[in-house]
């Protein structure tokens, strides 16, 4: 068992448990995405025993007013064969270490209102609601 970055040649290891996160993403999407977010520094974790993916994390350090620099966690999803057994947990760790080293003031990430119980999870983590995320999706003519 390790923790580990990805790296691009494992996007399909990737996509198969980050799906079960982010169901309306299509591979071919997620591929276009992960290219696209390349020039934030986006990174791709997760905690493998052998060539098997058990918890994926995506993140970016970011730097805004609000929250200084930070590690943003984008997605982290542990496969849904192995919840329940501190994976999410071990991968928290690891990126709380990986901001320390990165200089970073905060970790933050952002969960849709119907995921209570990851919402509890990240409470017992030491997470704080600070703020609402509001989206506008813009309507193309």
């Amino acid at each position: 068992m390790q923790i580990r970055e990805l790296d691009l040649k494992e996007l399909y290891t990737a996509y198969e448990v980050l799906s079960q996160l982010r169901t309306e993403l299509s591979y071919q999407e997620f591929e276009d995405l992960i290219y696209e977010m390349r020039h934030m520094e986006y990174k791709m974790f997760g905690i493998m025993d052998a060539e098997e993916l058990i918890t994926f994390a995506g993140v970016a350090v970011q730097t805004n007013f609000y929250h200084k620099r930070h590690l943003y966690i984008f997605d982290l999803v542990t496969d849904e064969k192995y919840r329940g057994k501190k994976y999410g947990s071990m991968m928290l760790e690891y990126l709380n270490d990986y901001a320390k080293i990165c200089m970073c003031k905060n970790i933050v990430l952002s969960s849709s209102f119907s995921r209570e119980l990851a919402h509890m999870f990240y409470e017992k983590k030491g997470f704080t609601k600070k703020s609402y995320i509001f989206v506008k999706p813009i309507i193309m003519p």
